[in-house]
């Protein structure tokens, strides 16, 4: 079963995840904290194939199906959107599956699928969606992974006639696609192309991460791009050797999800897909190897224009488990304990600490690595200071259990995330479904309905007791195989026997990680005044939409409406938005949209706010749009007035604590230094700039900006905006009118009126440079012992890129 959405294990993209947690951000709401026991259903029932080895419960809202020659599928209707059918086939044929000399072909295969069948002239499958409303990338789409190869198709509108077209087209793609010499050289060149294209510090960073934590494992050297050796070598005869091997019924899996009959859905897939049979057996999957322990357990990459960043794994083999509804609950415990860990290193890196952020998650890696990996963003050079403190909140999590505070905050969260998929659930497109379906087939586990989802939890809450996560956290954090990578863009002599003695020094349990425990209510917040009076109240636009005007001067948008079960859109504006700044001088817009809301509400700081809305869907998005300010957040109903609450008073009484502007800036340092090491990204932080004329409210700060920025400067900018200008509060989802209304009244409307500066006209122009030519060049320090990209026709000049000034008017 998959419960959460997880992002992919090792990845070293560390700036991507810099304050990806935005301090209130998307809150998951509450929940009846009792449980209902799960029983195993259907002792003496037939279970599909799907839930052959699980005794989970069979989502009803699926029809599961084998045909004769082996190919499994499952059928559902679903209306979202209308007339919408998805369809997601799924072949277990991967990277993982490739011998040494066809390495890509899996991917290969995708492209020349994609293009045709013997049925289908070459390219006249893409014109027929096209016609049929597809847009490609989007409604339809392909992707290639080490353990499978999955075709997406999302046909808009469909008709029995547009339906039968398509799934004669995707039969043949699979059964007799167009695997020629001349479309194989064709492909060719387009496959090479998207290696060139990807061959960037990212892609080289993955290479390396895969290389080390996979070391003596196929997924160590099985990319799914391939070679440009292989891919070159490739002929018509050894790439249909590989579709011969491996696509075959038993080894593809069918989901269709959406506004169509389940019984018309399936004959289309007996119709297109029963007469499909392959020469022989398919091959058995080959052996994907275990985590060697005699290899190497630590890696320096160097990667110029890359953040400082390390990764930790403790690995373990992968094993194919019975998806039962204990071995979920296990997962359950298990992921709750990291959620502790995590909690407990954010708390840290907010305070200013040795690391920027740190976080720590459990991934079963293309069935070949069932893992424990951290990340870690040292705050400044000294990694090894990042690495000990961080190792120090692991070691004090494996000495001792946690309280009970501590379990019951996550187990709120968790229990909440899960019971918003319930609540949303009318609204789950089939796209969504169908997709989900076919991921827990790759990694062999079940899908549950959300109801079901949620039961499983709540019942295996009894279990989930101190001693129980503390056994969880050892076992996690204890393996036969330990391997850590540090990525910097300098390099440094000695890293290699810093970074092994690093690991391997004595770590002793941090004493101060472990959060109080803390009781903080709604009641903690600033006290508002009294509620504002309504003074006309009129209807807009869409029938039940309505506009009320306070007597301070708010103005609400309300729409009252069912249209999303237990949804509740709130968006507040407010002031002049990006009009307020001057496009001549700098202000610190830049750090806002974090330090903003993490810095606090009166007296409460980031962690008490998250105390606050812990287990409720609530949260502090801001923004900052053309022409006003924003803070929105996707609520419910038991939460949407309490939302009204939080947003207020973070305009009556905002916090300036100063340690998330610290850590903003920090961030930002790290960010400006890796935008000025490599083409794509100095083009990346300038080019806004530059196409609004050099208006300095589109350009990144400067690193003596960043440096400069104070808390009092910060709050000198920011303290004004907040108190003044407009503010128009729209509430759109299930509300009671009445109800929001008076909500509005005893938070925006208990607002003192607000003044207002008028804005410049200068600040609303909005500039555009003439045409003409920059040029750009990066920082070649890190780089000027690597080989310069060039393109074919480009002299090598061209790659150069430090803006030198406007040229050569076009």
């Amino acid at each position: 079963m998959r419960f959460f959405p997880r992002r992919s294990a090792a990845s070293l993209s560390v700036l991507a995840l810099l304050l990806s947690g935005s301090p209130l951000a998307a809150r998951t709401g509450d929940a009846p904290a009792t449980a209902k026991q799960i029983a195993p259903t259907g002792q003496a029932q037939v279970r599909p194939w799907l839930y052959e080895n699980s005794d989970v419960p069979i989502d009803p809202a699926w029809r599961f199906g084998t045909l004769p020659n082996g190919l499994r599928y499952a059928v559902r209707r679903n209306g979202v959107p209308p007339g919408q059918v998805s369809m997601r086939l799924r072949v277990d044929a991967g990277s993982l599956m490739e011998q040494p000399d066809e390495l890509g072909y899996a991917h290969f295969i995708e492209h020349l699928s994609m293009r045709g069948s013997r049925h289908v002239p070459d390219g006249e499958s893409k014109r027929i969606w096209q016609r049929l409303g597809v847009t490609f990338g989007s409604d339809s789409n392909a992707a290639t992974t080490p353990t499978g190869t999955t075709y997406a198709l999302d046909l808009p509108q469909a008709t029995p006639a547009s339906l039968a077209e398509s799934m004669k087209i995707i039969a043949g793609m699979m059964t007799d696609p167009n695997i020629v010499d001349s479309a194989v050289d064709a492909e060719r060149a387009v496959v090479l192309a998207e290696k060139r294209e990807s061959d960037g510090p990212q892609m080289r960073m993955s290479d390396a991460s895969r290389l080390h934590f996979f070391a003596g494992q196929a997924l160590a050297d099985h990319a799914p791009i391939g070679t440009v050796a292989t891919l070159t070598a490739a002929t018509a005869a050894k790439v249909e050797a590989f579709h011969q091997r491996w696509y075959c019924p038993e080894n593809t899996v069918i989901a269709i999800a959406g506004d169509i009959d389940p019984a018309q859905a399936e004959q289309l897939i007996k119709d297109h897909f029963g007469s499909w049979t392959v020469p022989g057996k398919g091959a058995p999957l080959p052996d994907f190897g275990t985590p060697n322990p005699k290899l190497p357990a630590t890696r320096v990459v160097v990667e110029p224009g890359v953040p400082l960043g390390l990764t930790l794994a403790w690995l373990r083999p992968w094993t194919a488990h019975a998806d039962t509804i204990l071995y979920n609950q296990d997962k359950l415990t298990d992921m709750l304990a990291l959620q502790i860990i995590s909690r407990r290193l954010e708390q840290a890196a907010r305070g200013g600490g040795s690391f920027l952020q740190a976080g720590v998650d459990q991934q079963d890696v293309s069935r070949s690595v069932d893992g424990t990996f951290m990340t870690i963003i040292p705050t400044g050079e000294n990694w090894e200071k990042a690495l000990a403190d961080v190792r120090a909140v692991v070691e004090d999590a494996k000495a001792a259990p946690p309280s009970q505070a501590e379990i019951d905050r996550e187990y709120a969260q968790m229990n909440t995330a899960l019971s918003i998929q319930v609540e949303n659930a009318d609204t789950e497109p089939g796209a969504k479904q169908a997709s989900d379906l076919v991921s827990a087939v790759d990694i062999r586990e079940t899908t549950v309905s959300p109801d079901a989802a949620v039961d499983i939890f709540r019942a295996g809450k009894p279990a989930m007791t101190p001693e129980k996560i503390l056994d969880s956290t050892r076992r996690l954090f204890s393996a036969g195989v330990f391997r850590a990578l540090l990525v910097t863009g300098k390099i440094q002599p000695g890293l290699d026997a810093k970074l092994a003695a690093a690991v391997a020094a004595p770590v002793k349990a941090a004493t101060n990680a472990r959060l109080a425990d803390k009781a903080v209510t709604m009641d903690d917040l600033p006290k508002l005044g009294p509620p504002g009076t309504v003074v006309s109240r009129t209807p807009v636009a869409l029938q039940g939409m309505e506009s009320i005007t306070f007597s301070n001067g708010v103005k609400l948008t309300l729409f009252a409406n069912d249209a999303e079960t237990e949804k509740v859109r709130v968006n507040v504006r407010f002031g002049h938005g990006q009009q307020a700044f001057s496009p001549t001088k700098p202000v610190p817009s830049w750090a806002a949209d974090y330090a903003l809301a993490a810095s606090g509400i009166g007296k409460l700081g980031q962690r008490e706010l998250d105390d606050l809305t812990n287990g409720r869907r609530m949260g502090m998005d801001f923004n900052t749009d053309d022409d006003a300010f924003e803070m929105q957040v996707v609520t419910r109903p038991a939460d949407y007035k309490d939302q009204l609450r939080l947003f207020a008073t973070k305009l009556a009484v905002p916090g300036w604590d100063p340690a998330p502007l610290a850590r903003v800036k920090t961030g930002a340092a790290v960010a400006y230094d890796a935008m000025s090491r490599s083409p794509d990204a100095v083009l990346g932080r300038d080019l806004n700039w530059l196409l609004h004329d050099k208006d300095v409210r589109f350009r990144t700060p400067s690193r003596a900006e960043i440096d400069g920025l104070t808390p009092q400067a910060f709050r000198a900018t920011w303290e004004p905006i907040l108190a003044s200008g407009p503010i128009e509060v729209q509430i759109f989802g299930q509300v009671k009118a009445e109800e929001a209304i008076q909500a509005v009244a005893a938070t925006f409307g208990a607002l003192p009126a607000r003044p207002d500066v008028p804005v410049p006209a200068a600040n609303k122009a909005m500039r555009f440079p003439p045409m003409s030519k920059i040029r750009w060049s990066c920082d070649t320090r890190a780089t000027r012992n690597r080989r310069p990209p060039s393109w074919p026709g480009r002299p090598p000049a061209a790659s150069t890129c430090k803006k030198k000034g406007a040229s050569s008017k076009s």
